[in-house]
């Protein structure tokens, strides 16, 4: 992982615009002072000259002193001048060079928080993986699909099982055993969900490839989705339950975790180090591999808005749109959770208003 910037160090190119600022501030007045000296100085040496030459043959010496003096005048105001025009392109360059550098650590800034919320997703999604294949090998659960009756004894020590593990496992909505035929046969939170015990999942695509799995070292994973039956949204995974709970046994049904991803999700968005200032120009998000809101910051668009970032190809990176930067990772996965091809996405204006 890409360790973001300390914001102390981010700011660096700021002071560098400021300081740019502050010595042509500095350097104008000064150019100003000088341009002032230099016409009092030639308006004096043009009233001598008038007084010298009133004076006649007395004020001559004194006419050839004021005439230096007037040269005076002029050379400062030629050298105020050619100041100016070597500051000029000098201190510019140094204010865009600033601009530029800021643009570029803002934006690289982003890229590593995005880069940081997304792996903190994957490394909590990779322990769901291996939640799912070790349950699906507790006997409790084995015997359940194996009876595949939702009113039988090995499904009222399913649920009693289930129940344990939910009440130590929070981040999870619910979890499901169902028979090979897709009927649930025992669930976590009975008294919550009352209607799920003997529903029918066998359409669901969690089911379906959970059921194909090769073997117990293999799992199944629904992208984010709505779940109608617990009225959330969820992250599906799952895997065949096999008999004897051995890894090459026969799959006589599956086991499925909901993970209850808005309130996950929204505490590792929220977790990410902004200052007050910066939090509340920026928008932090999870994208799916098409663009889709999976989570944000904002709550807002969650599974129905579509963001397309221009990556150019890149895992990570950033880029100004609009008067927005936005800056973007892909997931690199974790440990042996390939992850689903998702990014993290922080937009941030350029302005509060």
């Amino acid at each position: 992982m890409i360790a973001a910037l300390p914001m102390g160090e981010a700011r660096v190119p700021e002071r560098v615009v400021a300081l740019a600022e502050q010595v042509e501030a500095q350097s104008a007045a000064r150019l100003r002072d000088l341009d002032a000296i230099a016409r009092t100085t030639r308006m004096l040496a043009l009233n001598a000259l008038v007084e010298a030459a009133r004076a006649g043959e007395v004020g001559r010496g004194f006419a050839v002193v004021a005439e230096e003096v007037k040269q005076i005048a002029e050379q400062a105001a030629s050298i105020s001048a050619g100041l100016s025009e070597e500051l000029a392109p000098t201190v510019g360059a140094l204010q865009e060079l600033g601009s530029r550098l800021v643009g570029q650590v803002r934006g690289q800034r982003l890229a590593d928080l995005a880069l940081s919320a997304v792996e903190l997703v994957d490394r909590n999604l990779y322990e769901r993986t291996c939640d799912v294949r070790w349950w699906a090998t507790d006997a409790a659960v084995v015997a359940a699909a194996e009876e595949g009756d939702p009113a039988g004894r090995s499904a009222a020590e399913a649920v009693r099982r289930l129940a344990v593990i939910l009440r130590n496992y929070t981040v999870y909505l619910d979890l499901w055993v169902t028979d090979r035929q897709g009927r649930v046969v025992a669930t976590a939170a009975p008294r919550r969900w009352p209607h799920v015990i003997g529903s029918d999942v066998s359409g669901a695509a969690w089911f379906r490839d959970a059921l194909a799995t090769a073997d117990g070292d293999a799992y199944a994973v629904e992208d984010v989705s709505r779940s109608a039956a617990l009225d959330a949204t969820v992250a599906t995974y799952a895997t065949a339950v096999r008999r004897g709970g051995e890894t090459d046994g026969e799959v006589v049904g599956t086991l499925g975790v909901f993970f209850d991803w808005g309130p996950q999700t929204r505490a590792i968005l929220d977790g990410l180090r902004l200052a007050d200032d910066e939090r509340a120009r920026t928008r932090s998000l999870l994208l799916d591999s098409e663009g889709r809101v999976i989570a944000a910051s904002d709550g807002v668009g969650v599974l129905t808005e579509r963001i397309a970032l221009r990556t150019d190809g890149a895992a990570s990176g950033s880029y100004d749109e609009g008067g927005t930067t936005i800056g973007f990772a892909r997931t690199p996965g974790y440990e042996t959770y390939e992850g689903l091809g998702w990014y993290g996405a922080l937009v941030r204006s350029s302005s509060s208003g």
